[in-house]
C-alpha cells in the first residue's frame, strides 16, 4: 500500500512551497555567530528564494572553481554555490537507472536552466548526486571560463518578502525572474513555435483564429531547435464513444500535439527499420543496448510549449487564500485533484455534477494527462512496444495572462514525486524545468472557429482541421483523408502506423493482436506503469483516475 491520505498530502506539499517566512509554527534555525552568513542562510535568486545547506559564497566563480580543483570542496558544493552566484536555475533530479546494471542503484543527474546532464549512478541517494555533479561539471565549466563576475554586495541583493499573516497564493509564489524568461532557450523555443505557426497560417490565413491555443513539441539538437509536431484546439466532441475508433475524443492543444508527436515517432520508427541505410542514419533513433528497444539518440532531448496554462489543477486560483498557521486539505482538495473534461469543461474528481452513466465522453483534463506522461511518457502504450519512455525536459508556458506557475509545478511534478521508486524499469517520474515565457499567439473572439483545431506534424505537406466538437475533420480542412473524413490523429489512423512499424519490426506477435485495445494491453511494462501511477495518486488522495467502461478500444487492428 502507498502510505498518506488526502489530507496529509495536501497539507504537506503546500507547507512545503510557503517560504520559510511564512512558517511560523517551524523552529527557528540556529543564528549565525559571525558576519559570515550560516548554513541556513536565506538568500535570493533572481525574484524567487532560494536556499540550501551551504553557506552563501562570497567568491568569484573563477576562485570557487580553483577552490574546487584543489580538493579543498567537492562537486556538489561547487555547483549548488555556482548557483548562487550566477543565478541559474539548478535541480539535482532522480531519475532512471540504467538497464544494463545489477542490483538495486539510484540514479540522479544536474539540470541547469533545463538542461539536462549525464546521470550519475550510486548505491545511495548520496553517491548518486555526487557521481551526477562529477560528471556534469566537465561540460558546465568550460561555458563559465569567461565569467569574471563577482557575487553581489549583500545591498544588491532584495530582502527576503516579509511574513504576512494570511498571505495569499499568488504572494507565496512570486513571479519568475527576468533572468529566467530572457534564458536563451526561454527565447529561442518561442521564437521556433511562432515562426513555425506563422508559416502555416500565412498558407492558410482562413484558420488563423485557430492559432491561440498553440501547442506545440520541439526537438533539441546539437544543430538547434526544431518544431516536430504542432496542434491547437480546446474541446471533447459532444459526440458518444466511438465503436470504430474514427472520432479524436480530446482535441486540447496539448493533446492534439502530443498525437501530432506520435506521428512524428511513427514516421521515424519507420525509417529506422527500412532497408535503406540513409533513412536509417536520418532517423532519430538508436538501439539500446540494455533494453534491446530503441531510445532517442544521444544529444535529443525534447521540449513542450503551451500557449495557454493547461486546464485542471494548474490552474490554482491566484487569490486563494491560505493560512500558514493552519493549513487545511479542504480548502485546496478541489483545486489539486485530479479533474475531469466534459465538452470543454473541466470538473474535480470530488465535485463533479454531471452524470457518470451518461453517454457524453469523458477524459482527464490535460494538467493531469501532462502529469501521467512525465511518468509514462508521451510515446502511450502502442509505441513502447518499439521504444523507451520518451520524455520532455521542460515545459514552457506563453500564457500572457499567467503571472505564476506553482499549481503547474505542484501538479505535474510534487504530486507523483515519490513514485519513481516503485515503477518498473526504464520509466520515472520525469520533472521537467517549467518556465514562463513570451506567448507566441493571441486568442481570437471568433466563436465559429473557437470549436476548431488545427494539428501538424514534421513531415507533412498541409495541416489538418478539426471540429473539436464534432471529433472529425471539417469538409474545408487543407488535408482530409477520405470522404469519411476521419482524422489522422484519430485511434483508427495510430492503429495503421502500429501496424506498419509492426510489419517492419519483424514483430508478428503484435500483429496478431486481435483488437486495438489487447495490443495496448500486450505493453507489460507500460500497463504496470500506468497502474501503479493510478494506485499512487489514489492512494495520495488526488482522487481516482476513471475507469474506461465503453469498448472505443475494441476495434479490430
Amino acid at each position: 500500500m502507498f502510505q498518506g491520505s488526502r489530507g496529509a498530502s495536501f497539507a504537506q506539499m503546500l507547507m512545503k512551497n510557503i517560504p520559510e517566512t511564512s512558517r511560523q509554527t517551524e523552529p527557528s534555525k540556529p543564528a549565525a555567530t559571525s558576519n559570515q552568513p550560516s548554513k541556513y542562510t536565506s538568500y535570493k535568486q533572481g525574484n524567487g528564494s532560494y536556499k540550501n545547506g551551504y553557506a552563501k559564497p562570497t567568491a568569484s566563480p573563477k576562485t570557487l572553481i580553483e577552490i574546487y580543483k584543489q580538493g579543498d570542496t567537492n562537486a556538489i558544493s561547487l555547483i549548488h554555490q555556482l548557483a548562487q552566484v550566477l543565478q541559474f536555475h539548478l535541480e539535482m533530479k532522480e531519475t532512471v537507472t540504467p538497464g544494463n546494471l545489477p542490483g538495486l542503484y539510484f540514479a540522479f543527474c544536474v539540470v541547469i536552466d533545463g538542461f539536462e546532464y549525464k546521470t550519475g549512478v550510486g548505491i545511495t541517494k548520496k553517491e548518486a548526486r555526487l557521481k551526477a555533479a562529477q560528471l556534469a561539471l566537465p561540460d558546465l565549466l568550460p561555458t563559465l571560463d569567461c565569467l569574471k563576475s563577482d557575487f553581489p554586495k549583500a545591498a544588491d541583493v532584495p530582502p527576503p518578502l516579509p511574513a504576512k499573516e494570511e498571505p495569499s497564493i499568488s504572494d507565496l509564489y512570486p513571479r519568475k525572474a527576468d533572468h529566467e524568461r530572457t534564458s536563451p532557450l526561454n527565447h529561442r523555443i518561442p521564437n521556433e513555435v511562432k515562426d513555425q505557426l506563422t508559416k502555416l497560417m500565412n498558407s492558410h490565413p482562413e484558420f488563423t483564429a485557430c492559432a491561440g491555443t498553440a501547442a506545440a513539441f520541439i526537438m533539441q539538437t546539437s544543430g538547434g531547435y526544431d518544431v516536430v509536431a504542432l496542434g491547437t484546439g480546446n474541446f471533447n466532441t459532444k459526440e458518444s464513444t466511438s465503436l470504430s475508433g474514427r472520432v479524436v475524443h480530446d482535441s486540447h492543444a496539448v493533446v492534439t500535439a502530443r498525437r501530432s508527436l506520435m506521428r512524428f515517432l511513427y514516421r521515424h520508427l519507420l525509417m529506422f527499420f527500412s532497408k535503406t541505410a540513409n533513412l536509417t542514419e536520418k532517423s532519430i533513433f538508436q538501439r539500446s543496448s540494455s533494453s534491446g528497444l530503441l531510445t532517442l539518440k544521444s544529444g535529443i532531448s525534447l521540449h513542450l510549449y503551451v500557449n495557454q496554462l493547461p486546464k485542471g489543477a494548474a490552474q490554482i486560483p491566484s487569490k486563494l487564500r491560505l493560512n500558514p498557521l493552519s493549513i487545511s486539505a479542504w480548502q485546496v482538495n478541489n483545486e489539486i485533484s485530479l479533474h475531469l473534461s466534459v465538452e470543454g469543461k473541466v470538473f474535480s474528481v470530488f465535485s463533479s455534477p454531471y452524470d457518470h452513466s451518461a453517454s457524453k465522453v469523458v477524459s482527464m483534463s490535460t494538467t493531469d494527462k501532462l502529469t501521467q506522461w512525465q511518468v509514462l511518457g508521451y510515446q502511450g502504450a502502442l509505441l513502447s512496444h518499439f521504444i523507451e519512455p520518451v520524455y520532455v525536459q521542460s515545459i514552457l508556458i506563453g500564457d500572457a495572462c499567467c503571472t505564476d506557475i506553482r499549481g503547474m509545478k505542484i501538479s505535474v511534478s510534487q504530486r507523483v514525486e515519490g513514485v519513481t521508486s516503485l515503477l518498473p524499469m526504464f520509466y520515472c517520474m520525469m520533472r521537467p524545468h517549467i518556465s514562463l515565457v513570451p506567448s507566441v499567439a493571441t486568442n481570437s473572439t471568433d466563436g465559429r472557429q473557437f470549436t476548431y483545431g488545427i494539428n501538424w506534424s514534421e513531415g507533412d505537406s498541409s495541416l489538418e482541421v478539426v471540429d473539436g466538437l464534432e471529433g472529425k475533420t471539417t469538409e474545408e480542412s487543407p488535408f482530409k483523408s477520405g470522404t469519411a473524413l476521419a482524422s489522422r490523429l484519430c485511434k483508427a489512423a495510430m492503429s495503421h502506423r502500429f501496424k506498419l512499424v509492426a510489419k517492419e519490426a519483424q514483430r508478428p506477435e503484435l500483429l496478431a493482436a486481435s483488437s486495438y485495445s489487447k495490443a495496448k494491453m500486450m505493453a507489460k511494462a507500460y500497463q504496470e506503469a500506468k497502474n501503479v501511477l493510478k494506485a499512487y495518486l489514489l492512494q495520495q488522495g488526488y482522487g481516482a483516475w476513471p475507469v474506461k467502461v465503453s469498448v472505443s478500444d475494441n476495434f479490430s487492428v
